[in-house]
C-alpha cells in the first residue's frame, strides 16, 4: 500500500469562502473542488474506468444499497473488493444507503434500529442499520465511508425534520463506532458524517455541532437537491458550510447542475456527486459552455460542429453533432457512450477551471462569466 497518509486535507488557496486543495489518501490524491462521477452499481454507466480517469476524475462514488442487493457486498469482498471487481484503482466513496430511505420510502419501514427495505428488485426484505451500512461499505473496500442517516423532504414539518436530524445524529455516533471497530479497514480509510436539518439554520447548526462532537474525517451537507430549487439551496449554503470545520472537506451530496456547482463552490463546498452527466448523456443531452443541448433535435442532423467548440475532450475532437445526432436517434450504444464521455469531461474540466480560478484569486470573475454564457444558451439549446 502507498506511503501516503490514511487521510489528510490541505487547503492550498482560498478566494472568499471558496477554497482549493488536496485530499491525500493511500489510493491517490483528490484535487478539490472535486466532482465524483456516480458508479452506482460498480460502473460509471457507459464508460470504462480508464476513460473516467482520463476525463479527470480522481474519485468515484458507489452505492451501498444497490451493491448490497446486487451482486451483494459479501460476494464483492470474496472477489477482492470493489476496486478489483470493477477495475478502478483510485479512491472510491460509498453512499450509505440513506438516500434510498427517502427515494424508496414506499418500500421502507423506519425505526430507531434502522430501516427495513423491501428490495425494489425482487421484494426480499433487508434491514440496514448504521452498523450494517458500515459493514457493507467495509466489505466493498470503500475509501470514504458515509455515516448512515435519515433523509426527509424539505417540505416536511419542522417537527419531522428535527426528529430525523436527531435520529441521524444518533446513527452518526453508531456509524462512527462501527467504523472504528473495523480493524485494518479503519486504519487505512476514512469516514464522513452527514449534516441534516433541511432548510432550517438552527437544525443545521445543531446537527453540525453534534457531528463535530463525534468527530469525522470530513463532513457532508445532506438533504439538499431534493426538489427545493436552486434559490432555496443556495440560501441554505449561505450558512451551512461555515457551520462545519474549516480544516475538513465539505461534501454537498447529489449536486448537481453545472451552475449549481459553481454557486456551491463560491459558498465553500469542496466535493460533489451527481448522476446528471451520465444520465443526461444516455438520454441525448450534452452539457456545453453555452448551455445544455438536446442532440436529438432535428436541427443538429447536418451540424458539423463539435458538441462544444471549446471542449478539449476526445469526443469533441473527433465527432460532429450530426454523427452524434444520428447515433442517439438510432438508439446506437455508441451514442450513449460518447455523450456520457463528453459530459463527464465537461464536468471535470469545469472543476479544473474552478480550482485554477480560486488559486488565481479570480473566482468571482470566472463564475460570473460562466453563468452569463451558460445561462444565455439555456433557453435556445434545449
Amino acid at each position: 500500500m502507498s506511503s501516503a497518509p490514511r487521510f489528510a486535507f490541505q487547503v492550498h488557496a482560498a478566494d472568499n469562502a471558496a477554497r482549493t486543495g488536496t485530499i491525500r489518501m493511500e489510493r491517490g490524491d483528490i484535487r478539490t473542488p472535486a466532482f465524483m462521477p456516480v458508479g452506482t452499481a460498480a460502473t460509471v454507466k457507459a464508460m470504462k474506468p480508464a476513460d473516467v480517469e482520463r476525463a479527470g476524475a480522481d474519485i468515484i462514488l458507489g452505492n451501498t444499497y444497490h451493491l448490497m442487493l446486487r451482486p451483494g457486498a459479501e460476494r464483492v469482498a470474496r472477489l477482492g473488493g470493489l476496486h478489483a471487481f470493477m477495475g478502478w484503482e483510485r479512491p472510491i466513496l460509498t453512499d450509505s444507503g440513506g438516500y434510498q430511505v427517502m427515494s424508496l420510502s414506499e418500500l421502507t419501514k423506519r425505526s430507531e434500529e434502522g430501516v427495513a427495505f423491501a428490495s425494489h428488485l425482487d421484494g426480499t426484505r433487508h434491514l440496514i442499520t448504521p452498523e450494517r451500512s458500515i459493514e457493507i461499505q467495509r466489505l466493498l473496500g470503500s475509501n470514504i465511508v458515509m455515516a448512515f442517516d435519515e433523509l426527509v423532504p424539505t417540505t416536511s414539518t419542522r417537527e419531522v425534520q428535527a426528529a430525523a436530524m436527531e435520529r441521524s445524529m444518533r446513527w452518526a455516533r453508531r456509524s462512527r463506532d462501527a467504523f472504528d471497530g473495523g480493524g485494518a479497514h479503519a486504519e487505512h480509510n476514512a469516514i464522513f458524517g452527514i449534516q441534516q436539518g433541511a432548510l432550517d439554520e438552527g437544525l443545521r447548526r445543531a446537527s453540525a455541532d453534534a457531528l463535530v462532537d463525534i468527530g469525522f474525517d470530513g463532513y457532508a451537507i445532506g438533504g439538499l437537491a431534493v426538489g427545493e430549487g436552486q434559490e432555496a439551496m443556495f440560501g441554505c449554503l449561505d450558512y451551512a458550510p461555515a457551520q462545519l470545520p474549516v480544516d475538513k472537506p465539505r461534501y454537498l451530496m447529489g449536486v448537481g447542475k453545472p451552475d449549481d456547482i459553481v454557486g456551491a463552490v463560491e459558498r465553500g463546498v469542496d466535493m460533489f456527486d451527481c448522476v446528471m452527466p451520465t444520465r443526461s448523456g444516455r438520454t441525448g443531452q450534452a452539457f456545453t459552455r453555452d448551455g445544455p443541448i438536446n442532440i436529438r433535435n432535428a436541427r443538429f442532423n447536418e451540424d458539423q460542429a463539435p458538441l462544444d467548440p471549446d471542449c478539449g475532450c476526445a469526443v469533441c475532437a473527433t465527432w460532429t453533432r450530426a454523427y452524434l445526432h444520428h447515433l442517439v436517434r438510432s438508439g446506437e450504444i455508441l451514442g450513449a457512450m460518447l455523450m456520457t464521455e463528453h459530459n463527464i469531461a465537461f464536468y471535470e474540466a469545469l472543476m479544473a477551471d474552478l480550482r485554477a480560478a480560486i488559486a488565481q484569486g479570480v473566482l468571482a470573475t470566472f463564475a460570473n462569466a460562466f453563468r452569463a454564457r451558460y445561462g444565455a444558451g439555456k433557453g435556445e439549446t434545449r
